[in-house]
């Protein structure tokens, strides 16, 4: 169980960091829409492998938080 806890935990701060690396100074404009770039665009390279890595975390926080609490 603890293990479950600590695990979750390691994955929420990892999740955190990847997150805030991605968002590349839009400061809070950029948020609510205030910048001129178009908010479609193709992810390439680093930023495609992070935004992958950012999704594949965040499934594997989710499979082991129902592990927690199924096993908790």
């Amino acid at each position: 169980m603890t293990l479950l806890n600590v695990a979750q935990i390691i994955i929420a701060l990892m999740v955190i960091v990847i997150i805030l690396v991605q968002a590349r100074g839009g400061g809070l404009g950029g948020i609510f829409g205030g910048t001129g770039e178009s908010a479609f665009k193709s992810r390439r390279g680093v930023e495609r492998t992070l935004f992958r890595f950012t999704v594949v975390l965040v499934v594997v926080f989710i499979l082991v938080s129902i592990l927690s609490v199924r096993f908790g």
